[in-house]
């Protein structure tokens, strides 16, 4: 691993549309913090493939996956062995609409990481990982908020796999209509997706003004994915 692109390995090399694929660390990382959804990929004990969605948060050049001390992931993961983990990000940019039924698609940006997952039982980095799946949706949350007092604590688990086998593949392409359908009667092109967040709506028996890294949400604030 290079300082500015992830090792490339079979697992994380495509075997179709090789030129989607990319290694480097800037566009990997932009897609992981766009989104803070997840699905974690791993076999139970029974031998059963399980897909499990979750919350995730990235500091450097590892993830903090959330959960809870009672799910099977978790308890795996706690083992001197860890879990070996298959993790996936997706955003969808646009519906791509051709002339015909075969050639739809979709504009995409993804990540899949592999690795082996491990609990996360040092009080110091478990506080840090807890802040940062906080902050990745809501930045500056965690600074006003009360922190998992120690039932709370006991009742959560966070899993951490390092960034150590990983790719990003992208489609940001327009209708790509077959010659001899260029000319039918049907309708082709992108239509664009985009995640928004609407105005931050307060309990009914809050009287705390909105805070300040709330203001960036809603239709006046523009942020979204």
């Amino acid at each position: 691993m290079s300082d500015t692109a992830y090792a490339r390995t079979p697992r994380t090399t495509p075997t179709r549309y090789k030129d989607r694929a990319t290694w480097e660390k800037q566009a990997i990382q932009q897609v992981l913090d766009s989104s803070w959804v997840c699905h974690l990929g791993f076999v139970a004990p029974d031998g059963r493939p399980v897909v499990l969605p979750t919350i995730y948060a990235r500091v450097g050049d590892r993830l903090y996956v959330h959960g809870s001390t009672g799910s099977r992931p978790l308890r795996a993961a706690g083992a001197d062995q860890g879990l070996a983990v298959c993790l996936t990000v997706t955003l969808v940019d646009a519906l791509v609409l051709t002339k015909s039924a075969f050639n739809h698609s979709v504009n995409f940006r993804s990540v899949v990481a592999h690795g082996t997952a491990h609990q996360v039982t040092d009080p110091e980095e478990l506080a840090v990982a807890l802040d940062a799946l906080v902050d990745h949706a809501v930045p500056g949350r965690s600074a006003e908020v009360r922190p998992a007092n120690a039932k709370e604590l006991a009742a959560t688990a966070v899993i951490r796999l390092d960034l150590d086998e990983v790719s990003a593949k992208t489609r940001a392409d327009g209708a790509d209509d077959d010659e001899p359908d260029v000319d039918l009667p049907y309708w082709s092109g992108v239509v664009p997706v985009h995640t928004v967040y609407g105005a931050p709506e307060p309990h009914p028996a809050s009287t705390v003004p909105l805070p300040a890294h709330l203001r960036g949400f809603g239709p006046q604030g523009g942020r979204g994915c």
